[in-house]
């Protein structure tokens, strides 16, 4: 089943693991046992400290869990974690040895708080989007030690989906309750677990204290690794805050204007300003939300709390937060998330093959949708709210081609209808008229766009009608000692190259106003970690 490249690949992986990792069978009469069985074996002779062993347990569906040292991790997998999911039994192998990028000491004792609980999630082969929500719950199964999760190939059980009312993948549940649908960060999925689960009662959480930084980056993107490099070269003490390193970059595909970059992916553009990060004596906290920024009267100086309960000071805060995918903001939208509204058409349109949907945006990502949808629906239908299409030329010609697509403009939607369970309808208002109408459908994809996520600074800063940071030409705000950069800003144009242009011209106006400032600099010199060469 693994051919002689794929093995020599995991061979490089998995050699010295430093731990006896066992992949767990359960005893099956499926008839994908077999088959699981041979991949499993395969990945286990690529390590000398990988074994696979049949379990005493029988099941009716092919099963494994992942064993560290004769004890259980609390990771399990249902069904052959092919596709893209094979990257996550690979990570969840390194992580049983303790290998990988695992949860720091302040997240691992706040995932520890959590009540004990089992938890699942619904996954799709195709699905570009799941491997990172399983990854971060198999972490946290491991972390916290009693809580066990499990990855469920949906193909498996397709009625239990049913009877679940699953449109959407990934979708995580709790016994039936429906916990999160769709893409999410390792913050996120630990919040909806403490929501549903709970916290251990007498375990009380206690704040650090991480002291003062020159400069704080809050945001993983492109703008903020950059303004975190620039910001370190000049000597100052800086730490960047974030949730995801990478941010929006780990939901792109094929990227092909990153000037003198020919061509490659977001996921390895953000491995690559990792790479690029760590190379510097940058504090990285990641996996981390800052609730609450307080400010220091009569100084820039803002105090940083974070979700982790951990706090610190900073001369400087660059707010480089970047955008999320919009949502309509209509009745009926956030009730019926993963049940039949939806925001990946790759991921959850095999969901609604012979269906009939509806795609929500007219531009680039809402023609694409539709253009991918149309090959497995019975009938797509595009509205726009403007009286053309935004969507480049290229791609309406294609789409002007499918039989089966409709194009709606002028269309406000108001409503997304459901029957208490999954998404049935969906109202619309005819702008020029003002005549309301209602589509009979199975599904709507929302793709509208991206929003600023500027809500933590919005009381502190000047933000525009859309919510984006208002900035002057270097990237000041209208609050001493608060910058900004990318897309979370009025900069126009939301591309990688203007955001990291972004990110190091608000560094380097923040170091500039640092030295202007008076008696500039013996406090200064005590802040600096390290003194680095920079180059002109």
């Amino acid at each position: 089943m693994l051919d002689a490249e794929l093995k020599e690949q995991l061979r490089s992986h998995l050699s010295g693991l430093g731990h006896n990792v066992e992949l767990v069978v359960s005893a099956s009469k499926h008839e994908q046992q077999a088959e699981l069985l041979e991949m499993l074996e395969g990945v286990a002779e690529c390590s000398d400290d990988l074994q696979v062993r049949i379990s005493g347990e029988s099941a009716e569906l092919p099963q494994f869990a992942v064993h560290s040292d004769g004890q259980p991790t609390g990771m399990r997998f249902v069904g052959i974690p092919g596709g893209h999911e094979f990257t996550s039994l690979v990570i969840a192998i390194l992580n049983a040895a303790g290998k990988g990028k695992l949860p720091d000491a302040a997240l691992a004792q706040r995932i520890r708080r959590i009540r004990a609980g089992q938890v699942r999630t619904y996954i799709s082969q195709s699905c570009e989007n799941c491997p990172d929500v399983v990854q971060a719950l198999h972490q946290i199964a491991l972390t916290h030690g009693r809580l066990e999760h499990t990855m469920i190939d949906g193909a498996l059980v397709q009625d239990e989906l049913a009877q679940l009312k699953v449109q959407g993948v990934p979708s995580v549940f709790i016994g039936d309750q429906l916990v999160h649908s769709g893409r999410a960060t390792l913050p996120e999925l630990i919040a909806h677990l403490e929501r549903v689960l709970g916290q251990e009662q007498g375990v009380a959480a206690s704040e650090t204290d991480l002291g003062r930084y020159d400069v704080a980056v809050l945001g993983g993107g492109p703008a903020g690794v950059s303004a975190a490099i620039y910001s370190v070269r000049k000597g100052l003490k800086t730490v960047l805050i974030a949730e995801q390193l990478g941010g929006q970059l780990q939901q792109t595909k094929g990227i092909e204007n990153l000037i003198s970059v020919t061509y490659t992916e977001g996921p390895e553009l953000g491995s690559k300003l990792h790479e690029h990060l760590r190379a510097y004596p940058v504090q990285l906290l990641e996996h981390r939300r800052v609730q609450q920024i307080e400010r220091a009267a009569g100084s820039g100086v803002s105090e940083l709390r974070l979700d982790s309960g951990e706090r610190l000071q900073a001369d400087a805060t660059i707010v480089a937060t970047g955008a999320k995918w919009r949502e309509l903001g209509v009745p009926g939208e956030k009730q019926y998330i993963g049940r039949g509204v939806a925001f990946c058409a790759h991921c959850d349109g095999p969901y609604y093959a012979g269906k009939k949907v509806a795609v929500v945006g007219g531009g680039n990502s809402g023609v694409e949708a539709a253009i991918d949808l149309a090959g497995i629906c019975t009938e797509v239908v595009l509205l726009e709210f403007l009286p053309t299409l935004k969507a480049d030329d290229v791609l309406v010609s294609k789409l002007q081609t499918l039989p089966n697509v409709r194009v709606v403009t002028n269309a406000k939607t108001t409503e997304v209808v459901g029957d208490g369970e999954k998404v049935v309808g969906l109202r619309y208002e005819e702008r020029q008229g003002g005549e309301l109408r209602e589509l009979t459908l199975d599904g709507v994809f929302v793709q509208i766009g991206l929003s600023p996520n500027s809500a933590l600074v919005k009381d502190l800063v000047e933000t525009n009608r859309y919510g984006e940071i208002v900035v002057d030409a270097k990237g000041r705000t209208t609050a001493e000692g608060i910058y900004a950069a990318g897309d979370v800003t009025t900069v126009a144009f939301k591309q990688i190259v203007i955001a990291m242009g972004d990110g190091s011209k608000a560094a380097l106006t923040a170091f500039e106003d640092r030295m202007r400032a008076p008696a500039a600099t013996a406090r200064e010199a005590t802040h600096r970690t390290a003194q680095v060469e920079v180059s002109a």
